[in-house]
């Protein structure tokens, strides 16, 4: 197309005819209405086409939204991390509202930290993973809303706070074991496993009436040998259910707030002589008659050693002690082969040989005690056999003046 310019002098411009103006498309926007190019009756400038890249999709057609979308609400986490177990006893801070009641399981974890001392013997005791065992005490820490353990070199020992749980926990799961009990009470006479530890010698005075005893009862008594001195007691109670341990009578009852001790009988300490020693034709020594023998003994920290020392005591001799054996029927063949004299509880020498010689001038006895939970004998079975034990030491007792 020319320009006027372009036109020869006198010549007027051409004239162009004007399209007819093209009606609106239906669904035409706003814009196209304002557009002067679509609404005038000029000829239309014909735009090239966008060019759209290849990687670009077409919009999917959406419902409109708002210009400004509400933020999106992420509730916090409710699980705890695991972690160190140093870090069990950070501050918890304060309980949360609607926080569950502490978990009997998880009680349970504690009692058993405080019977065994590390979080290892924990798991291992309760089939779990280290972790699990960390991870419950946490949530019990967060429960509580104070701190149970705390940091002790690479291990972790209770807070005052945590002893104290550890006593309601075996309040809780004595409870809860009461309620078991009671309910099997429904159905007939007293049922259930009990497991007993026992020293050696006291296993065979006593275990053979206490079964006879519970014969029928419907009470399964699972026995086991533990020859260890009182002081332990707190640590079998964590896989037993009744303790028979025993002391020397002038020492304290074992006790505790997590223990109960009653006793059951006493035994006295006689000294013991091959037939053909010098004071076997006697029915009696004192201390000063046996500062020359040489003995036979058990290991420190039980009755019989305790009465040596007593000895000592009184003689001012340190006695010459040639063995250290808890067997007693080792001791007893050793003495009647002239190997040296021994202390011996009197029940339990068994050797047809050997003569017991009463000991004079010096409190000679063991005594027999029964540790349990307190409140443990509130369960029909395991009071079952604290009857059962104190039936088969009167029968073991009853011949002795």
């Amino acid at each position: 197309m020319q320009s006027n310019e372009d036109q020869p002098v006198g010549t007027e411009p051409p004239q162009t005819t004007p399209e007819p103006a093209t009606p609106a498309e239906p669904g035409a926007s706003a814009q196209d209405a304002s557009d002067p190019a679509r609404t005038s009756n000029l000829p239309r400038t014909v735009r090239p086409p966008r060019r759209i890249a290849a990687t670009t999709p077409f919009p999917q057609t959406t419902a409109p939204q708002s210009a400004t979308p509400r933020p999106r609400r992420v509730p916090a986490r409710q699980d705890v991390p695991t972690g160190a177990v140093a870090h069990l006893g950070d501050n918890p801070g304060p309980p949360r509202i609607g926080n569950p009641a502490m978990a009997i399981e998880r009680l349970r974890v504690l009692r058993e930290l405080a019977d065994r001392g590390t979080v290892a013997a924990v798991a291992q005791a309760l089939s779990m993973t280290p972790s699990a065992v960390s991870q419950q005490l946490k949530v019990l820490a967060r429960e509580a809303g104070v701190p149970l353990l705390e940091p002790d070199g690479r291990r972790v020992r209770l807070t005052d706070a945590g002893r104290a749980l550890v006593v309601r926990a075996d309040e809780v799961l004595a409870a809860m074991d009461r309620a078991v009990a009671e309910m099997d009470s429904y159905r007939g006479s007293p049922r259930g496993q009990v497991r007993v530890a026992l020293f050696p010698s006291g296993a065979a005075l006593l275990l053979p009436g206490v079964l006879a005893e519970l014969a029928g009862s419907g009470v399964d008594v699972v026995a086991r040998d533990e020859d260890v001195p009182p002081s332990e007691v707190p640590r079998l109670l964590a896989d037993y259910d009744v303790v028979l341990t025993h002391r020397d009578e002038r020492s304290t009852p074992i006790g505790g707030p997590r223990v109960a001790s009653r006793v059951l009988m006493r035994e006295p300490i006689d000294v013991v002589v091959a037939p053909d020693h010098r004071l076997a034709r006697n029915g009696a020594v004192v201390p000063a008659e046996l500062a020359d023998e040489t003995w036979l003994s058990v290991r420190g920290g039980f009755p019989v050693d305790d009465v040596l020392r007593s000895i000592a005591t009184v003689t001012g001799v340190q006695p010459r002690i040639a063995q250290r054996l808890n067997d007693f029927t080792v001791i007893e063949a050793l003495v009647a082969s002239h190997y040296g004299v021994a202390l011996m509880p009197r029940y339990a020498v068994r050797h047809p040989d050997l003569v017991m010689l009463r000991l004079a001038g010096v409190r000679a006895a063991r005594v027999y005690d029964l540790a349990t939970r307190p409140h443990a004998e509130k369960r029909p079975a395991i009071a079952t056999i604290l009857a059962a034990f104190r039936a088969a030491a009167h029968r073991a007792t009853n011949h002795d003046s």
